[in-house]
């Protein structure tokens, strides 16, 4: 039997409810109590799990009548969030976070398999080794920006 962390759960949970809509909004203080964890739990699991390197859109409103707005975004139709992921990626990029963006297209059905492990092969630490991890990441985040400047104009 698989062992799952209270954060995967909370992370399937949150996706079981934003099933097939484009958005959903939850109350952090609900969800919290429904796992019996502290809010702080759910924050984490937001920020971790829903980015927008991962194709969603996280928007909270603080107060009384607060909420977080989870949004599923494609993100190839949109260039604001395509813009946005650019800005999320900066100069530097680490390698689990430019192939969680791959997996993302790839889910999101805007690359295909070959060219997602093109893609890989090429952000990859094996590839980009020479030596200087900060220069390897700002070299992985020049790289993974072209791509995605490329997909931009393709569409």
């Amino acid at each position: 039997m698989e062992n799952k962390s209270i954060s995967d759960i909370i992370e399937a949970y949150l996706k079981e409810i934003l099933g097939d809509s484009a958005q959903v909004e939850i109350r952090r203080s609900e969800i919290a109590n429904h796992f019996d964890v502290v809010p702080s739990q759910i924050n984490y699991v937001i920020k971790t799990r829903f980015t927008i390197q991962n194709g969603y859109l996280v928007k909270s409103k603080r107060g009384g009548g607060g909420y977080i707005r989870i949004e599923r975004v494609n993100l190839l139709d949109d260039v604001n969030v395509l813009n946005s992921l650019i800005q999320a990626i900066g100069d530097s990029v680490r390698e689990r976070d430019a192939f969680d963006i791959v997996r993302t297209l790839y889910e999101e059905n805007v690359i295909t398999r070959r060219e997602g492990d093109l893609m890989l092969v090429a952000l990859s630490k094996q590839a980009l080794s020479i030596g200087d991890s900060k220069a390897e990441d700002h070299l992985r985040a020049r790289i993974l920006i072209s791509f995605l400047n490329r997909l931009r104009y393709e569409s």
